[in-house]
């Protein structure tokens, strides 16, 4: 087993605004009800989420904590909160060797992050010696299949194309596997449509693209991963529910921790769903998609060195 698909994380994230609004909230350091809702409001701007910010706050009421209570205190406080959120959750995405090639499908709203993503996977796979083929099953864009060809020129892997503009998603992913098997990949890294618009239409594709694989092999596909922006917020879990229903999504990336997000949609995913984060995006480089570890996710989060 292979278990360096990213790069190891380093710092997570660059935006530490919960970590400057804790600094805000602490003009008296006595805990009292007025700090703890301040403190709840901090956790909700956070894009937190009700539950795990309830939660929180309830045990945080339950501690005995001194009168001259600091920061520190209640950063190393959360600290523990959180990760023994995200701890569950904290798996790498691994390769099997014995299984090839092994089938990784992508699956998630447009401008989520998905092409960026499968691109900087395919490049860091590449860089292993990994025989890497991409499929272009978003065939409803002709744009997206023409981005994925680019990126694979760059990286230097193959790509299999949709042969017309239109054609059944699922006849690619075929077509893509059949060819990957008959030639000696070890992965094959699919990207499917993302379109919620008509969610009846996504089912049916993706429903149609994952039994296809299973005719080739059973076990097909490998992995269904979700991609979800942290811009998003809160609306991150509603796009969960749907692919998770779906086709039974296997783990999560998420994306865009690198700019406006707040980080605490991490979390909420995490306690909602628990699901394998396999990996965090925060930036626009192969580097910047690391694999996800939680103590490092949250000494960032909280700028917090507690947290190590």
């Amino acid at each position: 087993m292979i278990s360096n698909f990213f790069s190891k994380s380093k710092l997570g994230l660059s935006a530490n605004k919960i970590s400057t609004s804790l600094t805000q909230i602490f003009t008296h350091k006595k805990l009292d009800e007025d700090l703890l809702e301040k403190l709840e409001d901090v956790l909700l701007l956070s894009d937190m989420g009700g539950e795990i910010t309830s939660e929180i706050i309830t045990h945080l009421r339950a501690q005995k904590f001194s009168k001259n209570i600091d920061e520190a205190e209640i950063k190393n406080f959360l600290a523990a909160e959180i990760i023994k959120v995200l701890k569950p959750c904290e798996k790498p995405l691994a390769l099997d060797e014995s299984t090839k090639p092994q089938i990784i499908i992508f699956n998630g709203v447009n401008g989520a992050g998905k092409t960026t993503t499968i691109a900087k996977i395919a490049a860091n796979l590449k860089n292993q010696n990994k025989k890497v083929l991409i499929a272009a099953c978003d065939t409803f864009r002709a744009a997206a299949a023409e981005q994925l060809e680019i990126w694979a020129k760059k990286i230097g892997c193959e790509i299999m194309m949709p042969q017309k503009e239109g054609e059944d998603p699922a006849s690619v992913a075929y077509r893509a596997f059949d060819f990957a098997k008959k030639n000696g990949h070890d992965v094959v890294l699919i990207d499917t449509a993302g379109r919620l618009q008509n969610k009846q239409n996504l089912m049916d594709e993706l429903k149609k693209i994952n039994s296809v694989l299973k005719k080739i092999d059973a076990s097909a596909p490998h992995e269904n991963l979700l991609i979800l922006d942290a811009t998003i917020g809160q609306n991150a879990k509603a796009q969960m529910e749907v692919f998770n229903q779906i086709v039974g999504i296997t783990g999560i990336i998420i994306t865009k921790l690198d700019g406006s997000a707040k980080g605490g949609i991490v979390v909420s995913i995490a306690k909602k769903f628990v699901k394998p984060i396999y990996a965090i995006g925060v930036g626009e480089k192969a580097e910047d998609l690391q694999e996800f570890n939680a103590e490092i996710f949250v000494r960032n989060f909280l700028n917090h060195s507690a947290a190590n």
